[in-house]
């Protein structure tokens, strides 16, 4: 690791990424310096970029977050020793499968399953994506909750539950609510993109920015003149998120062409 431990922790913004910094700090040294294998909890998109930050400033140690599937929002960071490979990483890696099953005749939402957790006392870092189905709900967890939930957790909404623990290779596919939206703007900014995506007035996309309801590629953004480029990720509280996915030639109008991935609010 490079850089001393007090000024990669200046780098913090607020006590709760300082308390985050210091425990990926911790982590970083029992895998290079004790050559034990670890992780953290499950990290947000916020805090994934926190992390990223950090770990780019301490020299890029060995390191990978995993969700348990390839597009996971939330996911642990491990870290590795130098004698253990990536997919060996993967293999160790401390994360679970519960299966929430229930009536298909039950409406059950993403807030009913989450609720249903914290209300036994889950701390959000121990539980990751939780994709839900009709008739039963995949949650990806840390291990060490499994055999508490098996037995604790009975229902979600007003609907009984039944869980088991099943292997990660048997998740259900995340069904995709996205829609391509193919639009013209008169450039890359973040308000004219938002204003595409969500079918607003520039001005009250401009004003979202600026009111800290934004955030670019998981940090927030305040900044609606900001350009953006291909691959860019914007999530904007209350209505969504959208990827900016092409970006093609000119219009007749001289206007830019571009295709936005949405989910969210139409």
């Amino acid at each position: 690791m490079t850089g001393d431990r007090n000024s990669l922790l200046k780098m913090a913004r607020g006590e709760d990424e300082r308390v985050l910094f210091s425990r990926l700090l911790d982590k970083i040294d029992m895998a290079q310096n004790r050559g034990t294998p670890c992780c953290t909890g499950f990290l947000s998109p916020g805090e994934r970029a926190a992390a990223e930050k950090l770990l780019a400033a301490a020299g890029h140690p060995r390191s990978l977050f995993y969700g348990g599937y390839g597009e996971a929002e939330r996911r642990v960071c491990l870290f590795l020793p130098d004698w253990q490979e990536e997919d060996d990483a993967i293999a160790w890696a401390p994360l679970g499968l519960l299966r929430c099953s229930y009536s298909d005749k039950s409406v059950i939402t993403h807030r009913d399953m989450l609720g249903s957790l914290m209300a036994l006392g889950i701390k959000r870092d121990k539980t990751g994506d939780i994709i839900v189905n009709p008739g039963f709900s995949d949650v990806i967890i840390l291990s060490d909750i499994g055999e508490y939930l098996l037995t604790s957790l009975t229902s979600a909404g007003r609907a009984k539950v039944s869980t088991r623990l099943l292997p990660l290779s048997e998740l259900s596919s995340p069904r995709s609510d996205s829609r391509r939206v193919r639009a013209t703007v008169s450039s890359l900014r973040l308000d004219s993109l938002i204003s595409a995506a969500f079918n607003l007035a520039r001005g009250k996309a401009a004003e979202l920015a600026v009111s800290g309801r934004v955030q670019l590629n998981c940090s927030e953004c305040l900044k609606p003149d900001r350009n953006l480029t291909e691959g860019d990720t914007v999530a904007c509280r209350g209505l969504g998120k959208f990827r900016l996915t092409a970006v093609g030639g000119l219009s007749k109008k001289g206007r830019l062409c571009v295709e936005i991935e949405v989910w969210g609010k139409k």
